[in-house]
């Protein structure tokens, strides 16, 4: 099966600094996260600015097409149960 996202829904994960969300390869379930320096350095408006948790996850719905392409990407080189998309992973 090919990797998929279900579930538009995410969430900001206050311990691991990063936002959530959830892919699906047939029944099993992929976490992934991505770090909140990607996405300041993919939306430089947020760069200068305290950010709020909900800023967090607007820049992350404004990106969110790159977002699930850096996952397809990253959970094609290697099958885990969860991933953290890093700046890196938008190169």
């Amino acid at each position: 099966m090919a990797l998929a996202f279900l579930n538009p829904s995410r969430s900001f994960d206050t311990a691991r600094n990063a936002v959530r969300f959830v892919g699906h390869d047939g029944m099993f379930e992929v976490l992934f996260f991505v770090e909140v320096g990607a996405l300041a350095k993919s939306y430089t408006a947020l760069q200068s600015s305290g950010v709020s948790e909900t800023r967090w996850l607007s820049s992350f719905d404004a990106l969110r097409t790159s977002i699930h392409d850096a996952a397809h990407k990253a959970y094609s080189h290697r099958r885990r149960p969860s991933y953290t998309l890093t700046a890196a992973d938008f190169r």
